[in-house]
């Protein structure tokens, strides 16, 4: 058996690959695949990102755990397709290259798609990838209405006089 897996490329133009690929496989490979489909080397580093229907970034499975000590962080290579995409519907978000943001949707399409030649196959692809990554647009949360927070009350206790005291 293998899963149906709709990769797209966070950008405007639709840039899509549909990708098949056992179960017994790990997210290593979905990686490597994933890279090759999109014409990268697969040499940067990347993480996967557990997400739930809203796209909302959950637990992260990089290539490589670049964390100081033991903390548990579970590495691509460690956790297979079938533990994190199980049903139809099931998403994950890709993010590689940490210098440059690709970022992709990752989406379950089929969980019983018959393989025809090889353990893995991109078997629709749509779309050229830009030469550029696109600019992250990161949006902060406004506080303006927010009660808990006034700025110009936040430094009244303060003692400005005997700053240097401190």
């Amino acid at each position: 058996m293998a899963y149906k897996i709709r990769v797209i490329l966070n950008v405007k133009e639709d840039i899509i690959r549909d990708i098949a690929i056992s179960e017994t496989k790990n997210l290593e490979n979905l990686h490597h695949i994933i890279t090759s489909s999109f014409g990268f080397t697969g040499k940067e580093m990347a993480s996967f990102y557990q997400s739930d229907e809203e796209w909302v970034q959950g637990e992260e499975f990089p290539l490589f755990d670049m964390s100081e000590g033991s903390n548990g962080i579970t590495q691509m290579q460690d956790i297979a397709i079938s533990k994190v995409l199980q049903n139809k519907g099931d998403k994950l978000i890709y993010v590689y290259d940490f210098f440059n943001m690709w970022s992709f949707y990752v989406d379950v399409i089929d969980t019983n798609f018959d393989l025809q030649k090889a353990p893995s196959e991109i078997v629709f692809s749509l779309g050229s990838i830009p030469s550029k990554a696109p600019a992250i647009q990161f949006e902060s949360q406004d506080l303006s209405g927010d009660d808990d927070f006034d700025e110009e009350d936040d430094f009244d206790e303060f003692d400005f006089e005997n700053f240097e005291e401190l």
